[in-house]
């Protein structure tokens, strides 16, 4: 019994060894089938790119862009035409910063000697300038490697409506009966540009219902640098200009003159898949 034992146990051990290296084996191949796999699908949508056929059929992105002026963010849906142009529709949120906006901090000290700090916020602003955009246009194709690590370059134009929405910006001020939360009026014009009553901003709690409306339209034109042009990932950066034009003047700092057209450059990073 005990030989039978110690011949039983090295032979499992050697059967367990050959099925573990063919296990390994296996997994080996299964890897270099899908690299081939993969290389050759690349390798059909390129053929097809220069017969004009597109490799993706539509792509749905997000962007986030800094522009010299504000931010936003981006929504934007791709429908391809052909190898070299899609068709495309955006929505677009931002805000829009004057020039001369500049952000402070109000402080005290305390009988300890401790310094209290108001929420920021920025001295003779009179109205925070938004903007909601829904536009179409195009993508071309201009240039490019063929290959997986090769980067696409990619020019677009686009245009459409604008929305502008002004929302007052309200200020927390010491006051005899403790604090006042107020926005800019010429009757409270010494109060509200008095910088020693200023405790801070009030962030995002006040001027929803106040919002006033401004109907424009804009267009912009960008490239897009694209290094995952045949990957179901879209990684990318952007760079343009556009402008933008309301048919009515904005007005956003206290005794500076509003605006109506609003020229801006930008740069983003877009995310998203196509499929």
């Amino acid at each position: 019994m005990f030989k039978q034992t110690a011949l039983f146990i090295p032979f499992t051990f050697l059967v367990l060894l050959v099925h573990a290296q063919r296990l390994s084996l296996s997994k080996a191949g299964s890897k270099e089938t899908q690299k081939l796999e993969k290389r050759n699908k690349i390798n059909a949508m390129i053929r097809n790119e220069e017969e004009g056929v597109p490799a993706f059929s539509k792509h749905s992105i997000f962007s986030f862009t800094n522009n010299h002026d504000g931010y936003g963010i981006l929504l934007e849906k791709g429908i391809s035409k052909s190898a070299y142009k899609s068709s495309i529709f955006q929505l677009e949120f931002g805000e829009k910063r004057h020039a001369k906006e500049e952000k402070q901090s109000s402080s005290e000290f305390t009988n300890s000697g401790f310094a209290i700090f108001g929420r920021p916020f920025v001295f003779g602003k009179k109205n925070i300038f938004y903007q909601l955009k829904l536009g179409a246009g195009q993508e071309l194709l201009i240039g490019g490697k063929g290959n997986k690590n090769g980067v696409a370059v990619y020019a677009l134009l686009v245009g459409g409506f604008s929305a502008g929405l002004s929302r007052p910006y309200y200020m927390e001020f010491a006051s005899p009966g403790g604090t006042e939360k107020i926005k800019f009026t010429e009757a409270r014009r010494s109060t509200f540009l008095s910088a020693d009553k200023i405790i801070g901003g009030t962030g995002l709690q006040l001027g929803w219902n106040e919002m006033k409306f401004s109907p424009g339209a804009y267009a912009k034109g960008g490239l897009r640098f694209d290094w995952a042009r045949f990957n179901q990932v879209v990684s990318a950066i952007e760079f343009g200009f556009g402008f933008d034009y309301y048919s009515q003047k904005i007005v956003q700092m206290v005794d500076n003159p509003g605006k109506s057209f609003f020229p801006t450059g930008y740069v983003g990073l877009v995310f998203g898949n196509r499929k």
